[in-house]
């Protein structure tokens, strides 16, 4: 085979343009594009970095302004409770005295009506004996024959009521 026999006669000028071009384009890549790349790759490294610690400190602020909000937000649950309190204990207090008021009416209509009571009792009590002093003398009379005078019919029927 012709190309193996020139192998021998070619050998050491490919090697030499094998070489000179491995050199070009090391001189081209390794001097020329790599720096460039790694130029890149350092901004984006940095960009990266300062992004992450732009990030970092907007989310400590964050934190920091979500404790100063929780903070205040407790402090404002707190006093809206304490207003609530307030509120509950006046309406409480003006319940007891609208209550009071109530009851002090309730107590005067009640003792008015005990009285009315008692005295439409007594009332009646003293009809009943008016009308059991008349019946008992009528009675005395229509079955004894004999006339009773009001004063002894009343007692007796005092006495009998007495009894019951």
């Amino acid at each position: 085979m012709p190309q193996i026999a020139q192998l021998a006669e070619t050998y050491s000028s490919q090697i030499f343009w094998l070489l000179v071009f491995f050199g070009i384009v090391f001189v081209f890549v390794g001097r020329g594009m790599v720096p460039k790349v790694m130029e890149t790759v350092a901004r984006r490294d940095q960009q990266i970095a300062s992004d992450l610690a732009a990030a970092g400190a907007a989310r400590d602020k964050a934190d920091e302004e979500e404790a100063a909000w929780r903070s205040r937000e407790n402090e404002n649950r707190a006093a809206a409770q304490a207003i609530v309190a307030q509120a509950k204990a006046k309406a409480a207090a003006d319940n007891e005295k609208k209550l009071a008021a109530a009851q002090k009416r309730l107590d005067t209509k009640i003792t008015q009506a005990e009285q009315d009571i008692a005295e439409a009792r007594n009332a009646a009590l003293a009809e009943v004996e008016g009308v059991a002093v008349e019946a008992a003398q009528d009675i005395v009379q229509r079955l004894a024959g004999v006339k009773v005078t009001a004063a002894v019919a009343k007692n007796a029927v005092k006495k009998a009521m007495t009894h019951v």
